[in-house]
């Protein structure tokens, strides 16, 4: 079976909307991630951006996150609203998730029941405040499996009855325009992921010879 294309599939949704702005919760990592993504759906949608990420270490560094996302906000002009909510930071939740898989290298199944928790707690979001999509920024990573979010978001559309907003938006130079804003509004940029085990493993590539 052919790779889905996830950018063509979000074009067509996009053009039937017929003139309508629909309510989208979209997930963020981070502010450089979400730059692009917010930039491109604001054009369509009205936007609310949800900051949960319990996977993030240290505290300091969800919190400086969170900062920059809501800055990064506040400068944009942007066709449509957009807002941002903090949720909680209890990083016990990614702990006993991940429990048992912490030794696996990154980009493999630790991190898929990260992208599962994060999309879990943004579809349950999206449902009980009444939002016509929900999605998450994850697939602007070129380190991220667009496959594996978009099949754990349509999963999770079945559960909570809210649509997921099929995307990749990596495509068509969405992370090199990530880059571009991030500079434009001088953000600042991890060097990894934001869990403790992505945090080793860059500080192990990054090492001198």
């Amino acid at each position: 079976m052919p790779p889905q294309n996830y950018q063509k599939q979000l074009d067509t949704l996009i053009s039937q909307l017929d003139g309508r702005t629909p309510r989208l919760l979209l997930h963020s990592c981070c502010a450089p991630c979400s730059s692009y993504c917010i930039e491109y759906l604001s054009q369509y949608f009205s936007i609310t951006i949800l900051y949960y990420n319990p996977n993030i270490s240290p505290e300091e560094e969800f919190f400086k996150r969170a900062a920059e996302q809501q800055r990064l906000v506040s400068e944009m002009s942007l066709k449509n609203p957009v807002s941002v909510v903090v949720d909680s930071y209890d990083p016990t939740e990614f702990y006993s998730a991940v429990k048992g898989f912490e030794h696996i290298p990154e980009g493999g199944e630790r991190c898929f029941i990260c992208y599962r928790l994060r999309l879990k707690r943004a579809a349950k979001y999206a449902a009980e405040h009444g939002f016509d999509y929900f999605c998450s920024t994850l697939s602007i990573s070129p380190l991220k499996n667009a496959a594996k979010l978009n099949e754990i978001g349509a999963e999770l559309s079945e559960i909570y009855k809210t649509s997921h907003l099929p995307s990749d938006f990596k495509k068509r130079g969405g992370y090199l325009r990530s880059i571009e804003l991030s500079k434009e509004h001088g953000l600042y940029r991890q060097n990894y992921c934001g869990c403790v085990f992505s945090k080793k493993e860059a500080e192990q590539r990054n090492k001198p010879e």
